[in-house]
């Protein structure tokens, strides 16, 4: 019998030449991520499918290439099913996580069923509570793939939203059951070198001290200098852009017997020795440098979509669509380079329609290490 799924994926200015694109258009599943600049207007307007959407870093891609306004990736398929919701953090991330993904099992009229796998994204900041809360309902099984909001510098720009609301600061949990398969793949496109140390001292994602030396002193020695921004200096300090090439990694599992790292990109160098990550780093863990190059973050995206079709054996059938999470400091690395990350993409995919995010941090999940946030960052699913 031959599945019902279908997949588009429709590029738009904003949110109204969004609607009128997709206006009559069977839809069971909306992922709308694109640019803060184009998501103005009122996506109530938007009478689609459950409806799950969030901010990107200057835009999005898709088979067709790069948009400096948004992409929609849509499914339609009456045999399966979706639910989505959003809530705002309030105080309490972890709750309102676990909250959006109740709501969103019952719109999707599958209450106490587990999901093929979770969607989401939230704001920057409480990934981990946000993933916790994700599987206190549905269970650290089923896989949670998705990235954090992103804007264009920054600053605090970027929101979250589904068909009833937005927030600044909250999540949105997509439930999906198709009914075709789905595969998936989570890697980054760094390696390690030989330079680690122990984290002494933390304060949430501030880590202080590294073998008990300040862990700005550490970072600049594994450098060798070249970060100039790692130079003494007598204010806190911005250090994405300097430290994309340069990130700092933690064996959490191994594939084969070749070591996992997940990444947590350096954030701020602070006048006191510390350094703000992206991501949480507990004391007690161990810190390897690990080094990236521009190529290597342009050919890494296909090389990941082509590890979701392998791992679900879809290398020889052809595939119906994918969603794609790409990192938005590897992005803004590498973005007179995203034709090419592009080409890769529809290589592996062979023209099926795809949409990929570029967001200020990375979920998925990995064998034998469950559902993990990292940084700098790809993630593929692809559905046969």
């Amino acid at each position: 019998m031959e599945c019902a799924l279908d997949i588009t994926v429709e590029t738009a200015s904003d949110l109204g030449d969004l609607q009128a694109k997709l206006a009559g258009r069977a839809s069971d599943f909306v992922a709308v991520h694109g640019n803060v600049l184009a998501m103005g207007g009122d996506q109530k307007a938007l009478t689609l499918g459950a409806l799950h959407g969030a901010t990107s870093c200057l835009g999005a891609m898709t088979q067709d290439g790069a948009t400096p306004g948004l992409a929609a990736f849509v499914i339609s398929d009456p045999a399966g099913a979706y639910g989505t919701a959003m809530k705002p953090f309030g105080d309490a991330p972890r709750d309102a996580a676990q909250a959006a993904t109740q709501q969103a099992l019952a719109r999707a009229d599958r209450i106490g069923e587990r999901p093929d796998l979770v969607w989401v994204s939230a704001t920057p900041g409480t990934e981990e509570d946000v993933l916790a809360g994700i599987e206190a309902v549905v269970g650290a099984d089923v896989p949670i793939l998705g990235g954090s909001a992103a804007d264009n510098s920054v600053s605090g720009d970027w929101f979250v939203f589904d068909a009833g609301e937005r927030s600044a600061a909250g999540v949105v949990v997509s439930v999906l059951f198709p009914s075709a398969p789905v595969s998936f793949a989570y890697q980054s496109g760094y390696s390690p070198t030989t330079k680690c140390g122990v984290v002494t001292e933390t304060d949430g994602r501030r880590i202080r001290t590294i073998d008990n030396r300040p862990a700005l002193d550490v970072y600049r020695d594994w450098t060798d200098g070249a970060i100039d921004a790692m130079q003494p200096c007598e204010t806190d300090r911005a250090i994405l852009s300097e430290s994309t090439f340069w990130p700092l990694g933690r064996e959490v599992t191994q594939l084969g017997e070749v070591p996992f790292y997940l990444l947590a990109h350096p954030a701020v160098a602070h006048q006191d020795g510390s350094i703000d990550l992206f991501a949480t780093v507990e004391q007690g863990e161990e810190l390897r440098l690990m080094t990236g190059t521009k190529d290597g973050l342009t050919t890494r995206a296909g090389r990941v979509a082509a590890l979701a079709r392998a791992t679900g054996r879809m290398t020889d059938t052809p595939v119906s669509g994918a969603l794609m999470i790409y990192c938005g400091g590897c992005m803004l690395s590498v973005q007179d380079q995203l034709t090419k990350v592009v080409s890769g993409v529809n290589g592996a995919l062979e023209g099926a329609p795809f949409l990929g995010a570029f967001t200020f941090g990375e979920q998925g999940a990995l064998i034998r290490a469950g559902n993990r946030h990292g940084n700098l960052m790809i993630s593929c699913i692809v559905f046969g």
